[in-house]
């Protein structure tokens, strides 16, 4: 029997920011109080992510009988993630070039109060580049991963504990059989919380709205559209064609994952929808190996949006001060961005960190500008995560489909509501379609 729509997740989600919008226009001092909510909501699914990752990883290896098709998974991933993170950068750039958003905003930089900002340049200023980056990969110990909470130094730890169990053969086995039981624990916990969605949404949503009023978009409303537009055209051009030389539709995929798309939104970090994308993605049927490895790599090297995000409002801050960037700071600008935004995480505000530290290294154009965008950060944070999950979902079912580890009956299943028959050893004829959702990828 079919559910009332109200108890639907991603109707109430739906709700609760049209809510979390109308208390923060219409009462921002008591929208601004509802912060608490939406924080504690990410912090609930923060605690879950260390153990989703390290229990998907493992049992992920420790499944492969030979463990070059690990290396061979993540080395493709991370060809995928160069070269479509490429791409948003050059398309960020030439947004920038054909529809000018800072034009006609003439800011001298030198009336500018910078103390706002002061807290995300003395960030950037840590930011210690590549060698900095690959340092803080490898935790100081074992628990320091989990303690921290950092997706790569958990991703390292499980992965080298999915090639020992792999290593140790039969006598692991026990390991591998608890691990396993304890990933259906840690999922049922995600669906848990999960529940608290919209209330985690309609925190964050009123505290923005509240805080910075829907009045504070209207002066930049052109870079705010140039940036939507441009990241809706990355996806249903560049993501959409990518999509449909692996045989799906990005569109399909996208109503799929709706509920996870609309939890983003809300909380303006893609962190708040990972547990939950890398169980559907097996359930679509990507095989768990090539999701554990995939989705958590991406969270740190496949920030479509945030490249989108970085090259384009280093040009907006360019005309806005009237700057002339000549075309070699502009490569300049890409490859620093390229290095940039690696360090950059998830989690709200680690955009406009790696922004101030890719201007840093690019001083033409001053950080001090930086403070023309502060107050729409927020709302350009939302489009930024939604494309970077958008763009990692993409990227789990392609590497999956190279690797020939896609279940494509299964996925037209679940996207396309279609039934398939299969024939069993036993000469008995099962129906697979949307309410068979349980993958076995091979």
């Amino acid at each position: 029997m079919r559910q009332p729509f109200y108890k639907v997740l991603y109707v109430q989600v739906l709700l609760a920011i049209a809510a979390g919008v109308l208390l923060g226009h219409l009462y921002p001092q008591y929208a601004t109080a509802m912060k608490p909510l939406g924080d504690v909501f990410i912090r609930l699914i923060r605690m879950i992510i260390g153990p989703v990752i390290f229990c998907t990883v493992v049992t992920g290896i420790s499944s492969m009988s030979d463990l070059k098709k690990a290396g061979r998974v993540g080395g493709k991933a991370l060809v995928y993630f160069e070269l479509v993170s490429s791409i948003a950068l050059v398309i960020g750039l030439l947004a920038g070039h054909v529809l000018h958003p800072g034009d006609g905003f003439n800011v001298s930089v030198a009336s500018l109060d910078t103390h706002a900002i002061a807290g995300f340049v003395s960030q950037s200023e840590h930011h210690d580049g590549l060698t900095g980056f690959l340092f803080g990969i490898v935790p100081v110990s074992f628990f320091d991963a989990f303690a921290k909470g950092d997706t790569l130094p958990i991703l390292f730890v499980s992965i080298m504990f999915g090639i020992a169990i792999s290593a140790a053969g039969e006598r692991a086995s026990g390991v591998t059989t608890m691990i396993e039981k304890l990933s259906a624990v840690f999922f049922s916990f995600v669906k848990i919380i999960t529940k608290a969605a919209p209330v985690g949404a309609f925190g964050a949503i009123s505290f923005t709205v509240g805080k910075y009023g829907i009045a504070s978009l209207i002066p930049l409303f052109k870079l705010i559209l140039t940036f939507y537009a441009t990241a809706f055209i990355f996806v249903a051009v560049v993501l959409g064609t990518v999509a449909r030389m692996a045989g799906f539709s990005v569109f399909r995929l996208l109503a799929y994952l709706k509920e996870e798309l609309l939890i983003v939104l809300g909380t303006s970090t893609s962190e708040a929808a990972l547990p939950q994308l890398m169980e559907k993605l097996e359930r679509l049927g990507c095989a768990k190996a090539v999701v554990g490895l995939v989705v958590p790599t991406g969270y740190s090297f496949n920030l479509d949006g945030a490249n989108i995000y970085m090259t384009l409002a280093v040009l907006f801050l360019a005309q806005a001060t009237n700057i002339h960037l000549t075309t070699g700071q502009e490569l300049t600008l890409l490859a620093v961005t390229m290095l940039t935004s690696k360090g950059s995480s998830a989690v709200v505000g680690a955009g406009f960190v790696a922004l101030a530290a890719s201007l840093a290294v690019v001083p033409t154009v001053p950080v001090a500008a930086m403070v023309l965008i502060l107050g729409i950060d927020r709302f350009m944070a939302e489009c930024r995560s939604l494309v970077n999950i958008i763009g990692n979902a993409v990227a789990v079912v392609v590497v999956s489909a190279w690797e020939g580890e896609l279940d494509r009956s299964q996925m037209h299943a679940v996207l396309y509501g279609e039934r398939d028959q299969r024939i069993s050893i036993d000469g008995s004829v099962t129906l697979n379609g949307p309410q068979s959702v349980e993958s076995k990828v091979h």
